[in-house]
């Protein structure tokens, strides 16, 4: 598994398009040239320009070549591949296919094993698909209609009756999910996320003197999460996991995001949290 970066967004085009269209599409979208674009295919520019007005007909392995070096995602291939008349080439399975069988229990193994701190996996469009024990024990004072099923993480985190009023560094940390966000409509053109950014900007971002960070070995290195919990702060940090070689469109959309404690206290707080009951391998599994 690693993790990934994204770049610029553009209107895609419809799904009856030309392939010559949704080939322009992408490369406008990753900001490449015809020049760029043929010198890292290794075709000449020539044909590339046939290809995409339509003057020219590509080969089912030139239009998953072209895919390739522009990064476009699994799903966005099958259109590509349909749009130049050849068979899509990904599955997109529930995720519990029984061929995802394997997949899952990585998934699960991922989550228990990260216990006793928050870890929590989610799809394409940050929809929860699972977490283990310690998620829901945070989630004291959320308004029941954020947690009932699909639920949406960001929006779960952002409304103001979600998280966000026990968020100490809510400014902070709003910026840094819209821009994830941002970057991440930027790698795929998704018209659910660009709406869920703009209902996620559209929220109150209350203008209170937040608390000071505390000191801790992360401190200038990464965003914090500061959770009010109780009486006390949770100052923690979070990394996003993926699988590396999917071949699957729901495993490229599978994303597990893991928070680890940004000091000491917060540390033995979530030690002594998951000591109050029993944790079990996971929750909330769709």
């Amino acid at each position: 598994m690693s993790a990934t970066t994204t770049t610029a967004t553009s209107a895609p085009p419809t799904s009856d398009a030309a392939f010559g269209a949704h080939l322009r599409h992408w490369r406008q979208h990753r900001r490449m040239s015809q020049l760029d674009l043929a010198h890292e295919a290794d075709i000449s520019t020539r044909h590339l320009s046939c290809v995409e007005t339509g003057r020219a007909l590509p080969s089912r392995d030139m239009v998953l070549r072209l895919a390739e070096r522009l990064s476009v995602p699994l799903r966005e291939r099958n259109r590509l591949l349909v749009s130049a008349g050849y068979a899509p080439m990904y599955r997109e399975r529930p995720i519990d296919d029984p061929a995802l069988a394997m997949a899952r229990m990585a998934v699960d193994r991922l989550l228990r094993a990260h216990e006793p701190y928050p870890a929590l996996a989610v799809d394409r469009h940050w929809k929860l698909v699972a977490a283990n024990a310690l998620v829901p024990r945070l989630l004291d004072g959320v308004a029941p209609f954020l947690l009932a099923a699909p639920v949406n993480v960001l929006r779960l985190s952002l409304h103001p009756q979600g998280l966000a009023p026990r968020i100490a560094n809510l400014r902070a940390w709003r910026a840094h999910l819209l821009e994830r966000l941002c970057q991440q409509i930027g790698a795929t053109g998704d018209p659910v996320l660009q709406a869920l950014h703009q209902d996620l900007s559209a929220y109150p971002c209350p203008a209170v003197k937040e608390e000071p960070a505390v000191d801790s070995e992360f401190a200038g290195i990464a965003v914090p999460f500061r959770l009010r919990h109780g009486e006390r702060v949770l100052n923690l940090i979070s990394t996003t996991t993926v699988f590396g070689t999917p071949v699957d469109i729901t495993l490229q959309d599978l994303a597990i995001e893991s928070f680890f404690p940004a000091d000491a206290a917060t540390s033995a707080a979530l030690a002594n949290l998951a000591s109050e009951a029993p944790l079990s391998s996971r929750v909330g599994l769709r």
